[in-house]
């Protein structure tokens, strides 16, 4: 009996205690949860439009103007000419670059000459005979005929006659033949077109060159072209003569270039134009790599921002009654870094750096860079 009541006191204790445990609990009141608003720090341009200058950037390499491959069209060894034939040796107009031996073809060339000299020579009695009339002017031509000399152009004939039978002694075809050879000769001694300097040099002094045989490559240093790549938007707004700027890449030194031809085909792949800019001046080398700022159009009413802020290209972020909010603007033409927009209105207090996590109602705290 006693195990019992101790059994039904324990239960009664137990009951109790979970009882009271019950009422606290429901009793407690749980502190209100603050809501924490932060607000980020954004900075702000005050909007003013003006008038924009559209500056179109490229760039190229400098290439001379006027550039001469040095080929042979004989063949011979190469002899002094007082100069090296070396990268970097500089030539006067006229000076010879090259010069092949020639004494195999000068022979042949002064064998055909005597050869014609003994045909005018051995036709003579005949003419005297047969054409008295042009027996003079042939006999004169032989006599101021010099075999150290150029060939001078032969006597012409006053009959069909004369002419069939000058014909007939071979004396046309032995003439244009010297002629010929005349020209070849010239061939051997390679001169110097226009002032300027040797860039590449293949050959040297006492090498055997063949006919066909690349020796070496001219340039002139005095003019030189870049060919840039323009939008073809931008296409009819160049012209034949505008100034160029060019700038080196370091942006150490510039000069000042002119638009000298424009390509009448678009890239289909690019869409762009080529541009041919020359440009004059000290310390240009072929092969420069220049940036070319073509001045294109002056756009009215404009601002210019850095291209990061741009939403999809066609929105931007600004603050109102600290808030964000997106407006529409209008692309008109794009840097390397920043774009020009049209459709933001004076005043307008526009985000200039960009927001980690921006959104549209986005509560900010403003700072003016401005100020």
């Amino acid at each position: 009996m006693r195990k019992v009541v101790i059994a039904l006191l324990g239960v009664l204790i137990l009951g109790a205690s979970i009882g009271i445990f019950m009422l606290f609990k429901n009793n407690k009141k749980q502190p209100p949860k603050r809501k924490v608003q932060t607000e980020k720090t954004v900075f702000t341009k005050t909007v003013k439009n003006s008038e924009i200058p559209i500056i179109i950037t490229a760039d190229g390499n400098l290439v001379a103007k006027q550039k001469v491959e040095l080929f042979s069209e004989v063949q011979g060894v190469l002899q002094a000419t007082g100069k090296e034939f070396k990268v970097g040796v500089k030539y006067r107009k006229g000076e010879v670059l090259l010069r092949i031996n020639n004494e195999e073809h000068y022979a042949t060339l002064q064998a055909q000459k005597s050869s014609l000299q003994n045909l005018i020579v051995s036709m003579m009695p005949d003419l005297r005979l047969d054409y008295p009339a042009a027996f003079e002017k042939w006999n004169t031509y032989l006599k101021n005929f010099d075999l150290n000399k150029s060939i001078p152009a032969l006597p012409k004939t006053d009959t069909d006659q004369e002419k069939y039978f000058v014909t007939g002694k071979n004396i046309y075809a032995t003439y244009y033949n010297i002629k010929n050879l005349e020209a070849r000769l010239g061939k051997y001694n390679i001169r110097a077109p226009f002032d300027g300097i040797l860039t590449e040099a293949l050959v040297t002094q006492g090498t055997l060159v063949r006919a066909g045989q690349k020796m070496g490559e001219f340039i002139r240093t005095e003019a030189y072209e870049i060919e840039v790549a323009i939008n073809a938007t931008y296409a009819n707004i160049l012209s034949v003569g505008k100034d160029v700027s060019l700038r080196n890449l370091e942006e150490t030194q510039e000069w000042t270039g002119k638009v000298t031809r424009i390509n009448g085909k678009i890239d289909q792949a690019t869409q762009t134009v080529k541009v041919f800019i020359e440009v004059k001046g000290d310390n240009l080398r072929e092969g420069m790599y220049l940036e070319a700022y073509v001045p294109a159009q002056k756009e009215a009413n404009a601002y210019e921002i850095a291209r990061k802020l741009l939403i999809d290209n066609k929105e931007v972020y600004i603050v109102q009654d600290s808030v964000l909010r997106k407006i529409p603007i209008n692309p008109v033409y794009f840097n390397e870094n920043t774009v020009i927009v049209k459709g933001l209105e004076d005043g307008i207090q526009l985000v200039s750096k960009p927001i980690s996590g921006a959104h549209e109602g986005m509560k900010v705290k403003v700072v003016s860079e401005n100020k």
